[in-house]
């Protein structure tokens, strides 16, 4: 088995020590999808859900998330959040999200961008769940990283055509 490297040598856990590392620019993103009911999307697609904007504040609460990742995960490092981009679409059966944060810090922000789109997806789940509780969250994955030692990696089938 290979070193942990959350733990240190007598087995405990701790932060890993970013301090010598070069701040370099570094990209996540991150998608995510809300499954809903005929009735939530018609809701949805007339804008009558009635607490409001549900895209609107799915987008303001996806960049709160990123921005607040490393206070939920405990060996999260705190980086700056340089750019948080939250898309939100309707689909014929639910919700999209995709967020795409930056940064030019130590360490990279995937989970500040699965963070993001975890938390628009609550977001909208609160939003409708007086509509129909049964709407769920699925799919939140990582699909594209770049920058840092490891470079540049991509779900299959998310590569854009000049990393090919």
């Amino acid at each position: 088995m290979s070193k942990f490297t959350h733990l240190d040598g007598a087995g405990q856990v701790h932060m890993v020590d970013v301090t010598e590392k070069q701040p370099t620019v570094r990209s996540a993103t991150a998608r995510g999808f809300v499954r809903c009911s005929d009735a939530v999307m018609a809701a949805l697609r007339d804008n009558s859900v009635p607490k409001g904007d549900v895209f609107a504040l799915a987008r303001v609460a996806g960049i709160a998330g990123a921005k607040k990742c490393a206070e939920l995960l405990p060996l999260a490092h705190i980086i700056g959040v340089h750019g948080a981009s939250i898309d939100v679409s309707l689909e014929a059966d639910g919700v999209a999200i995709s967020a795409t944060v930056r940064t030019a810090d130590r360490t990279g922000v995937e989970m500040e961008a699965l963070t993001a789109v975890s938390i628009a997806a609550l977001n909208v789940v609160d939003m409708v769940k007086g509509l129909d509780k049964s709407v769920a969250i699925e799919r939140v994955e990582l699909i594209a990283k770049t920058g840092g030692k490891s470079g540049a990696w991509y779900r299959p089938g998310f590569a854009p055509a000049d990393a090919e």
